[in-house]
């Protein structure tokens, strides 16, 4: 894998072109300059070589190196959707994907990553975050991307050496963390967990950012010290795959029956569930949700404080807090 052909090259370069300008067109970047170059430099499409799109018989496959013209051509204009990708599927089941790019750059964004931070990615998935990271801080070193996987550790750092990058791809579990490779500055999962691991906070200098999915919303830690880290929601809902090998409950079928309509179809309502699943049932959530004015995700936060950690509504010390895990 490396360069196409000529054809597939000029596509490709132009369909990055649009990308970038469709991730502008939504201010996903706030007039970041130094992201915007990151996407309209870092090729997308060496990345994934093939995805598979769901249609009426199942997942189909696209793939770089078909022999048919208009194939390669579909395969690459959906390299540079504004969409996620499905990269690996493992008996009809997705375990791997490639982020939406608008919800990558507002993520990269809100990392708030600054020259010569040391970033830890938690979820290599296809390699192609990694280089946008290593573009940004233009040392392969400062970059180490970890994922349980060792097929997708290999594929993606043969993605990153296809494109030019060799950040550290190390194959292991995410919540340990890559201690060899510590101390971080920042720390951004790409999978969604259950909680914040304890060991991320002991491989993070004091002041570091941690941005990681828990319970469909995007969480933004500012670490104290090894043992302690606090933070709020951000506005964005986002859903990722979960984590392999976490160690997570199967959750118990949730009823909503008797709740208003409203109600269920609200994100937030649905958020506030997701966090305090096993704590609330949903009559209890739909009653604070009520009463305290359908919060926002914004209002919510997680403080992590030796063993213990909770999420809470408003303030850390507040009326409203739930146990994490």
């Amino acid at each position: 894998m490396g360069a196409y052909d000529a054809e597939t090259e000029g596509l490709a370069a132009a369909a990055r072109d649009a990308l970038v300008r469709e991730i502008d067109a939504e201010e996903a970047w706030a007039g970041d300059g130094v992201w915007r170059e990151a996407f309209a430099v870092v090729p997308r499409h060496l990345f994934v070589p093939y995805y598979y799109v769901a249609g009426p018989r199942g997942y189909e496959r696209r793939w770089g190196e078909s022999p048919d013209a208009e194939a390669r051509a579909r395969w690459v204009r959906g390299a540079y959707a504004d969409a996620p990708l499905a990269t690996r599927l493992r008996d009809g089941e997705l375990v791997s994907s490639s982020s939406q790019p608008s919800l990558m750059a507002r993520m990269l964004v809100a990392l708030d990553v600054e020259d010569g931070d040391r970033v830890l990615e938690v979820g290599a998935g296809t390699g192609y975050n990694a280089a946008l990271l290593a573009h940004r801080l233009g040392d392969d070193d400062l970059v180490t991307t970890v994922d349980l996987e060792p097929e997708i550790t290999e594929s993606a750092r043969r993605h990153l050496e296809a494109a030019g990058f060799h950040p550290a791809v190390v194959t292991g579990d995410g919540p340990r963390g890559v201690p060899e490779r510590a101390p971080f500055d920042r720390i951004i999962a790409t999978c969604e967990l259950p909680t914040v691991p304890r060991a991320w906070l002991t491989q993070c200098r004091p002041g570091a950012r941690i941005l990681t999915p828990l319970a469909t919303g995007l969480l933004a830690l500012t670490v104290r010290d090894a043992a302690h880290a606090e933070g709020r929601f951000l506005p964005t809902a986002v859903y990722f795959v979960p984590l392999r090998g976490a160690r997570r409950p199967e959750p118990e079928g949730v009823s909503l029956a008797g709740l208003p309509g409203r109600a269920r179809e609200q994100e937030t309502f649905r958020f506030l569930l997701a966090l305090t699943r096993g704590t609330l049932d949903p009559q209890e959530a739909y009653a604070l949700w009520e009463r305290e004015g359908e919060p926002e995700r914004e209002r919510y936060g997680v403080t992590v404080g030796g063993e213990h950690a909770w999420t809470w509504l408003d303030e850390p010390e507040g009326p409203y807090a739930w146990p994490l895990p």
